[in-house]
C-alpha cells in the first residue's frame, strides 16, 4: 500500500511551526588583517545565495565596530548637530530599545569633523568601561535572533584588539571573556571560519599596496601603525614600528587559535589563509 503524505490542517500547521523552529546555520568570518576575509566572505556567500552577508560598517545585530552608539538623548543632539545631513544620518541608523546605532562610516559627507565626532561614541578602544562593554555585546549576542548570516570580524577582530590594546589584558583574561561569549551565543547555530595567516610579513605587505591610492601613497598602513603605536599597550611597554606591529598580529592570532581551541573547538574550521580549496567551502 502506498503511504501518502496526510494532508489534514493538523499536519500542515505541524509542518508549519517545523519549518518555522528550525535554525539556518550563520557564519562567523574570521582572520588577522590581509587574511582573505573578504575574499571569503564573498566565497560563503557565492556558496549560500539566500544568505545576508554583514561586513564592517554595515548594520549588524552582533557587532558594533565602525559605528555609533548612543542613547535616544544623544541621537536627537547629533540629529540637531548636524541637521544639514539628517535625513541620511536617519537612512543609516537603526534602533534598539531606547539605543541608536549609527553607521557613520557609510554617511558622506564634506562636514568638517562629522566622522572623528561620532566615532568617539564606538564602545571599542577603551571608550566604555569593560563592565559596560562586556553588558553591552553579551547582551547583543543573547538577543541576536536573525539566521542565514555571514558576519565579517563579527567575533575576535575587534574585542581582541580592543581588550590587548587598550585594556591591557593578559591572554587568560581574553579567554575567559570568551567562556561567556559562548555562553550568551548557546542555542545559536553558527560556525567559526578562521583564516590562519602563515606569512604575517607577506600578507602585511600585501594589503599595504592593496590599500594605497593610484599614486602609490598608502593609505591604511599609517592609519594602523599610529592606531597600534598611540595604544595604551604599546606606551606602556614602550615599543612601536613595524616589527612591533608584527610581534603583535603574531601574538593575537596565537590568542584567537588558543580561543578556538579551548572555547570554540566543536564551532570553529580553521583554514588556511589563501590556501583553502573552494570545495572546502561549498562543503560547508
Amino acid at each position: 500500500m502506498e503511504i501518502r503524505e496526510s494532508d489534514t490542517s493538523d499536519d500542515r500547521c505541524g509542518k508549519r511551526i517545523y519549518e518555522e523552529s528550525r535554525k539556518y546555520m550563520n557564519y562567523f568570518i574570521e582572520g588577522l588583517q590581509g587574511s582573505g576575509k573578504s575574499t571569503l566572505v564573498q566565497k560563503v556567500s557565492e556558496a549560500h545565495p539566500d544568505y545576508v552577508a554583514v561586513r564592517e560598517g554595515d548594520y549588524s545585530p552582533v557587532e558594533l565596530a565602525w559605528c555609533a552608539y548612543v542613547s535616544r538623548e544623544k541621537y536627537e543632539e547629533i540629529l540637531d548637530k548636524y541637521a544639514p545631513i539628517r535625513g541620511d544620518i536617519e537612512k543609516k541608523t537603526t534602533a534598539e530599545g531606547d539605543k541608536r546605532i549609527i553607521c557613520y562610516t557609510q554617511i558622506m559627507t564634506d562636514i568638517p569633523g562629522f566622522h572623528k565626532d561620532l566615532e568617539q561614541y564606538e564602545i571599542y578602544n577603551g571608550r566604555v568601561s569593560y563592565e559596560d562593554y562586556k553588558k553591552i555585546v553579551l547582551e547583543r549576542y543573547k538577543n541576536w535572533s536573525t539566521d542565514k548570516n555571514i558576519f565579517e570580524c563579527s567575533v575576535f577582530q575587534n574585542a581582541v584588539e580592543d581588550m590587548i590594546l587598550f585594556r591591557c589584558m593578559s591572554d587568560a583574561e581574553i579567554i575567559d571573556y570568551y567562556r561567556e561569549v559562548r555562553e550568551a551565543l548557546e542555542g545559536k547555530e553558527y560556525r567559526i571560519l578562521y583564516l590562519e595567516a602563515e606569512d604575517l610579513r607577506g600578507n602585511l605587505s600585501v594589503i599595504r599596496k592593496e590599500r594605497s591610492d593610484d599614486a602609490g601613497n598608502e593609505l591604511w598602513f599609517p592609519l594602523m601603525i599610529g592606531y597600534f603605536n598611540d595604544s595604551p599597550y604599546a606606551k606602556t611597554k614602550g615599543i612601536s614600528g613595524e616589527e612591533e606591529l608584527l610581534k603583535h598580529f603574531e601574538h593575537r592570532q596565537r590568542l584567537e587559535l588558543a580561543i578556538i581551541r579551548e572555547v570554540f573547538a566543536d564551532k570553529a574550521v580553521v583554514l588556511k589563509s589563501k590556501g583553502y580549496a573552494d570545495e572546502e567551502i561549498t562543503r560547508l
